[in-house]
């Protein structure tokens, strides 16, 4: 039997592989898999997973007592039946909780009784559900970074509080570092000071970005910049002899310089890749914990990159970035100018996230990184009237003599206390400004000019391509110049589609910051002010996303010269048969679980049409002109000479009112991974004179992609959805009645049928046309063979 066990535990892998799913490991070969077998760690987990099956075989699920009882209320009441070893309390709500009992006669007993009740309320008591034991590796100790804040997690603490300002500061608090991250980033700064000291004398290791700017997020990048320009000096005046120098300090200086990394390499004549690649040497080798070191020479700012193994952060070393410091110490001058800054750029930033319009990610992309976010709320707070923030400009005005800061060049002044600034006379709350933020860009005309921070306007782009700075300024969609380096735009990745996107989501953003939805809170529990603005996409479009579907597939179409239209003059037949193909794909193809619930379709529901004569007209017409054949001569030339009139749109009855709904169930990630595994499935050794049908393909696709995630995660529903199929008229002209396919997610699932919904956008419409013409129905609809597309 243990034998029998062990083996349901293990795959079989490619080239005498295994994989134990219990253990969550993969072995080369079998003698290393029977040790595995007979080693402490699947030893004791089979018996975990013993211990665990058998307490579930005695154990029941309770629910239904009033709000506030306790543990040993509950033990008290089924003692009654025999011994309780064990009362275990739904901790979130106390709306349910499992009762383990010593054996299964016990539970035998209290599931016969007919009714049970405590403090007068009827309790529903039922065995508890059988789950397959799933082992969860135990979390690495010693890193003090905190764990990752879910949408889920974010949206439960932030919708328990009173209003929206107080949901901006509560973002905060949840996002910033924690009291340890920061002292472990501390003491990570000071390691890597000392150490580059030995080898850089005098140089100094500076944080800047995200870490120290007043914007950190629990994880983000260790961004750091090694000021080599001490060493420099360092390095000239151990090799100069013009100035005589004391007997000792030559001596001291001379073995500093024999012993750092100074004695191979000019720093005055040495390119940066020369010394990116040192920087990495001793990285590599002389950083205690640090380890895949990677020099990226391509960036506009070259870089190391490197991840410390024990902590988890990631973090890179530039050597040439001074600007970066300037840019870090103004945001900080930001956050302190006004206590506003701080919650409203969080937000903003976590909303341009959640739409996909943002993200620091590796290798750049078409997206707005976060400097920019930010540059883009400071903006809109220097445009408020009265201003919440003073322009770049009156900065330099209000700063001494002794504040004057020139870095490559580029003026960098502006005062370095917040406190001589006078205070804002702008009262508005932060929730006002959100939502006159999404405002103010809903109709922002980007391409047409750059948005200037050092005197708060958009300059016209033609004044300013004649400036010095205009010169080099890299011109797109979304025109954003920094503070102080006037020829970086630094927003220039963001390409056509994004600032196009980025205008749509602040249009949905701003209509539903006019609603009450953003602005009370929810007296029945409900979703609410940021949470409903965090979904991906748009609150409107996260409730309610629309597929079109042609009333019939394009292989179909008659020709212009057709007196009779299938899909104008028998809507309801295609209605069906759309529907039909849109519930198989669904189910059969991609394997959710789906229940129809349709609305004036009447009951007979195998029934596609209830007129044969209106069925018929449709068959015999279709197979005169079906795809590939053409019109018999004659018939061409009559209708060539008299063409008929076009049948009037009025004629054309279409049931707007009639709809199908489902309700659907997705269990597995169907979406991801299919170009592999269909690869896969369609192995050379298939007869290649056999084509294989796309539908079924695709079935086998979804079905292998289940079968591999139920290895690696519970079979529990992944999310649920329903789908409203409508008939619609193609409006004015010629257009084509369509089928308007509605989705609606179920609450707080909106992130991962995002994902689900933009695979459906161009599946769906594929795969229902393919079954239209290969699947015909068994009203004789001749079959369409030709192909709708190798690679879907």
């Amino acid at each position: 039997m243990e034998e029998e066990g062990a083996a349901a535990d293990v795959d079989s892998l490619p080239r005498g592989a295994f994989r134990c799913r219990l253990c969550h490991v993969t072995v080369a070969n079998q003698p290393s898999l029977d040790d595995h077998l007979r080693g402490k760690k699947h030893q004791r987990l089979e018996n975990l997973r013993s211990v665990r099956q058998s307490q579930e075989l005695r154990s029941i699920f309770v629910s239904g007592f009033q709000k506030g009882t306790t543990a040993l209320e509950l033990s008290s009441y089924f003692e009654t039946y025999g011994n309780v070893i064990n009362v275990v309390m739904d901790k979130d709500k106390g709306v349910y909780a499992i009762v383990e009992l010593q054996d299964e006669e016990i539970l035998q007993k209290v599931l016969a009784e007919p009714q049970h009740s405590l403090g007068g309320q009827k309790l529903r008591v039922k065995p508890r559900e059988k789950k397959d034991f799933r082992y969860t590796p135990p979390k690495k100790q010693g890193s003090a970074r905190r764990e990752q804040l879910s949408p889920e997690k974010l949206a439960q603490n932030i919708c328990q509080v009173d209003d929206v300002d107080a949901q901006m500061s509560l973002m905060v608090q949840l996002f910033e570092f924690s009291e340890s991250e920061q002292r472990l980033r501390d003491l990570l700064v000071k390691l890597f000071q000392e150490v580059f000291s030995e080898f850089f004398p005098e140089s100094v290791i500076l944080p800047f970005g995200s870490s120290v700017n007043g914007f950190s997020v629990s994880g983000c990048d260790l961004d750091l910049f090694l000021d080599l320009e001490k060493t420099k000096n360092f390095q000239a005046s151990a090799k100069t002899t013009d100035k005589p120098l004391a007997e000792e300090e030559a001596t001291e200086m001379e073995s500093r310089s024999e012993d750092s990394i100074l004695s191979d390499i000019d720093l005055v004549t040495a390119t940066v890749p020369e010394i990116l690649d040192l920087v990495a040497t001793v990285l590599q080798k002389c950083v205690p914990g640090v380890h895949h070191v990677q020099v990226v020479s391509t960036a506009r700012r070259p870089v190391v990159k490197f991840c410390h193994k024990e902590s988890g952060l990631r973090g890179d070393i530039s050597i040439n970035n001074k600007l970066a410091l300037c840019n870090t110490r103004f945001l900080q001058f930001c956050t302190e100018a006004d206590e506003r800054v701080r919650p409203l750029v969080y937000a903003v930033r976590y909303w341009a996230k959640q739409q996909g319009l943002a993200g620091n990610l590796f290798g750049g992309g078409p997206l707005l990184n976060n400097y920019a976010l930010t540059l883009l709320v400071f903006f809109f707070l220097q445009t408020r009237s009265p201003p919440v923030l003073p322009t770049v400009a009156q900065l330099k005005d209000l700063s001494d003599d002794g504040e004057l800061t020139v870095v490559d060049g580029w003026d960098c002044t502006f005062p370095k206390d917040p406190a001589s600034l006078q205070p804002s006379g702008n009262t508005e709350s932060c929730c006002s400004l959100l939502a006159e933020f999404f405002r103010v860009f809903e109709s922002y005309n980007f391409a047409s000019g750059v948005i200037s921070l050092r005197e708060s306007r958009s300059l016209p782009l033609s004044d300013f391509l004649l400036s010095d700075a205009g010169q080099k300024f890299k011109m797109g969609p979304v025109n954003l110049q920094d503070p102080f380096e006037l020829s970086h735009n630094v927003a220039a990745n963001v390409n056509e589609k994004t600032a196009l996107r980025l205008q749509r989501s602040c249009q949905d953003a701003a209509k539903y910051c006019r609603s009450l939805q953003y602005q009370r809170k929810s007296s029945k529990g409900k979703n609410w002010g940021l949470v409903r603005l965090f979904q991906p996409g748009s609150p409107q479009a996260a409730e309610r996303q629309v597929i079109l579907l042609p009333l019939m597939p394009a292989t179909q179409s008659l020709g212009s010269h057709s007196e009779l239209h299938p899909s104008r003059d028998f809507p309801q037949l295609w209605f069906r048969r759309v529907c039909a193909g849109v519930s198989f794909i669904l189910q059969h193809v991609l394997k959710c679980s789906c229940s129809e619930n349709s609305q004036g379709l009447g009951d007979d529901r195998e029934s596609l049409s209830s007129d044969p004569e209106e069925e018929e007209q449709l068959n015999t017409r279709t197979e005169q002109l079906s795809v590939g054949s053409k019109r018999p001569p004659d018939v061409e030339d009559a209708e060539l000479g008299s063409p008929p009139a076009k049948k009037p749109r009025t004629e054309c009855s279409l049931p707007e009112a009639e709809s199908v709904t489902w309700d659907c169930t997705a269990w597995h990630r169907v979406w991801l991974g299919r170009r592999r595994v269909r690869r896969q499935i369609s192995s050379p050794e298939t007869d290649p004179k056999r084509t294989a049908d796309p539908l079924e393909l695709e079935g086998k696709v979804s079905e292998a992609i289940s079968q591999q995630e139920r290895q690696t995660r519970p079979v529990d529903p992944l999310f649920g959805f329903t789908v409203c199929a409508m008939i619609r008229d193609g409006g004015s002209g010629e257009h084509d009645p369509q089928v308007s396919l509605n989705f609606t997610p179920h609450p707080e699932q909106g992130a991962v049928f995002q994902d689900f919904f933009h695979f459906l956008q161009g599946f769906l419409p594929r795969m229902v046309e393919q079954y239209l013409t290969t699947k015909p129905s068994d009203r004789h609809i001749p079959e369409d063979k030709s192909s709708i597309g190798d690679d879907i």
